[in-house]
C-alpha cells in the first residue's frame, strides 16, 4: 500500500489550533507525512511541539525551510547555516544564476520556480546539473487553478517542457500543494491526476507524491543522524578505545 506526502503544506505555525485542524485534515485526506515550511530561526524545542501534535494524528512532520536568496554567495551562506537544522531544503530559484548554483549544490533537495514563465529557469542545463547531484524539481500544483486563465495556459505549456526535460535526465520530480488555503487542500491521488494537465505519466505523478519525497526525507534523516559518517558509511557501536600496544 502507498505512503502518500505534501512536502510544502503551508501551515501556519503561530496559531497551534489551526495548525492542529490542518494536520487532522491532512490525515483524512490520506498523508502520512508533511513538510511544513518553517521560519530559519524557530527553535528545536518549537519544532519538536509541532511534530507532537501531527504526531497525534498518525502524521510524521517534516521540518523544512524555504530559501529565496538573491544571489549564489547568500545561498550558501544559508545552506552553511541550515542544512542540520532543517529535515528539508528548498530553493525558490528566481534568478538563473540562483538556479544553477541550487540544482549543483548536493546541500539542496527542492527547486522550485515562480509561476511567471519567463521566470522559470529549469532547463536542459539545469537538468543536467541537477541529475549530477541530489535536487528533485518541485511543482506546487495547486496554485495553478488559482491562476489567471491567460497565465494558467502558458504556465501548463512550460510544465509540459520541464517534465520532458527532467525524464531525459532522470531529474526527480517532486508534486506538493503549496498551498495554505485549508479548502485547496486535495487528496493525494487527486494531486497526481491534476498533472494530467500538463501530460505528466499517472504512474510517474503517483510516484511525485508517494516514493520521492519519502526518499528525500530518509536519506536527510540518515545524514541528520549522529551516527551519519558518510554515504553508506555510519557508526554502529561506539567502542572504548584501542588498548596500548
Amino acid at each position: 500500500m502507498k505512503k502518500f506526502a505534501d512536502l510544502n503544506l503551508c501551515v501556519q505555525i503561530e496559531n497551534l489550533e489551526q495548525f492542529e485542524k490542518t494536520i487532522e485534515k491532512a490525515s483524512w485526506l490520506g498523508y502520512k507525512a508533511i513538510g511544513v515550511p518553517l521560519p530559519p530561526k524557530i527553535s528545536k524545542g518549537k519544532i519538536m511541539q509541532l511534530k507532537e501534535i501531527a504526531k497525534k494524528y498518525s502524521v510524521d512532520l517534516a521540518s523544512r525551510v524555504n530559501l529565496t536568496p538573491i544571489n549564489p554567495s547568500e545561498l550558501l551562506r544559508n545552506l552553511r547555516k541550515l542544512r542540520r537544522k532543517f529535515e528539508i531544503v528548498a530553493v525558490k530559484c528566481n534568478s538563473k544564476a540562483v538556479s544553477r548554483q541550487a540544482a549543483k549544490d548536493r546541500r539542496v533537495d527542492l527547486v522550485y520556480f515562480p509561476n511567471e514563465v519567463k521566470k522559470r529557469f529549469f532547463d536542459e542545463a539545469e537538468a543536467e546539473l541537477a541529475s549530477h547531484a541530489l535536487a528533485a524539481l518541485e511543482i506546487e500544483i495547486m496554485q495553478i487553478p488559482t491562476l489567471p486563465k491567460v497565465q494558467r495556459i502558458r504556465l501548463l505549456s512550460r510544465l509540459r517542457n520541464e517534465i520532458e526535460i527532467a525524464k531525459k535526465y532522470d531529474v526527480p520530480v517532486v508534486l506538493s500543494s503549496g498551498t495554505s488555503s485549508p479548502t485547496l487542500m486535495r487528496k493525494p491521488r487527486e494531486i497526481a491526476a491534476l498533472a494530467i494537465l500538463f501530460d505528466m505519466p499517472i504512474e510517474i505523478a503517483l510516484k511525485a507524491v508517494s516514493e520521492t519525497p519519502f526518499s528525500i526525507l530518509k536519506r536527510n534523516r540518515e545524514k541528520l543522524s549522529p551516527s551519519f559518517v558518510a554515504p553508506g558509511l555510519k557508526i554502529v557501536r561506539r567502542g572504548r578505545g584501542c588498548p596500548n600496544a
